[in-house]
């Protein structure tokens, strides 16, 4: 079987049965027509004979820090709906959190010819931005702002100003905050001066000290609770970079006896599953990571097909969920 085969089966042209399978405008009609006849006769076309024809491969590499993330699988699950709805496949690179890592997968995917490349980043040093520099197929960076790169990423700064905010509202002004590192503009720096800003404009600049550097797990929120509880003493509320850091400290403070929320409020970024089934639920954030994925590959699809080559930064919104009983 072949597409002269099928296209004699259906009673269509040979160019539609070609649109058909590369994803082309047929007429419904037709398009039904060649779906029956591809389904009876069980034909699939060859993926090399595609690629030699079209010079596309229909992969996209997907390079990730970690999968035992929430935030990055809904980022994920955002970038295979648009994938599997425009039908590309994924290559899934998992780095483990090691930059160097990062780097051999976009070297690997640049040698393997993929289509295009969505990197949910991490870290940018020199190193990193020559090797961006040499890649030769198009590439998209999520969660992380990159000048002179397209990028979606989130409003962290502002976001966690806001959290701040919140919890001074409600009364509690000693402060502590677990953030993530700083080399992480987005997750850790931008985040932490978030806090900063806002205990300095509430004239509560001395709370900006009141801060420890955790990894993104829970045992790491626990730990540092206790190093934070030792170095500022006994605090009122307590804001991490992260829900699973928050988890973490909440586990903390209970085993010492100290009542959450009330004597300590904490609150979390990231509105993750594991934020809405503590008891209480956390305070949290919600960023748009599934949306952040959609946007990403949307934005690369654009790239490919030629409609849009211009370098584009998108920055998505947030909003503070608070389902938190203080008293």
């Amino acid at each position: 079987m072949n597409i002269t085969d099928i296209a004699k089966m259906a009673g269509v042209s040979r160019a539609a049965v070609s649109r058909y399978f590369n994803n082309g405008y047929i007429s419904e009609e037709k398009r039904e027509a060649i779906r029956k006849v591809v389904e009876e006769s069980g034909y699939r076309p060859s993926p090399q004979a595609q690629t030699l024809r079209t010079k596309k491969t229909k992969m996209v590499g997907v390079i990730v820090p970690k999968i035992a993330s929430a935030s990055i699988g809904r980022v994920v699950e955002g970038i295979l709906s648009v994938l599997n709805a425009n039908g590309y496949q994924m290559l899934l690179a998992v780095t483990q959190n090691d930059p160097g890592k990062e780097l051999e997968y976009l070297s690997a995917f640049d040698d393997r010819q993929v289509d295009g490349v969505v990197l949910v980043a991490t870290i940018f040093n020199a190193e990193y931005k020559r090797a961006l520099k040499s890649l030769t197929v198009p590439l998209v960076i999520v969660g992380q702002q990159l000048p002179g790169y397209c990028c979606v990423f989130h409003d962290d700064y502002h976001a966690a100003y806001d959290l701040t905010s919140l919890l001074l509202e409600k009364g509690r002004r000693k402060l502590g905050y677990i953030s993530a590192i700083q080399q992480d503009k987005a997750v850790g720096a931008e985040r932490y001066r978030g806090f900063k800003d806002a205990v300095c404009d509430m004239g509560l600049g001395e709370l900006a000290e009141n801060v420890v550097t955790a990894a993104f797990t829970v045992a790491s929120g626990y730990e540092k609770a206790g190093e934070l509880l030792e170095k500022c003493g006994l605090l009122d509320g307590l804001i991490c970079a992260t829900d699973s850091m928050a988890a973490g400290a909440v586990q903390y403070l209970r085993e010492k006896g100290i009542k959450v929320p009330g004597e300590i409020l904490v609150a979390g970024q990231g509105d993750s599953d594991m934020a809405k089934v503590m008891d209480p639920p956390l305070v949290t954030v919600h960023y748009s990571y599934e949306k952040s994925g959609e946007l990403a590959v949307r934005m690369l699809m654009e790239i490919l097909e030629e409609k849009d080559t211009a370098v584009r930064e998108v920055k998505l919104g947030y909003h503070i969920v608070d389902k938190a009983v203080t008293h």
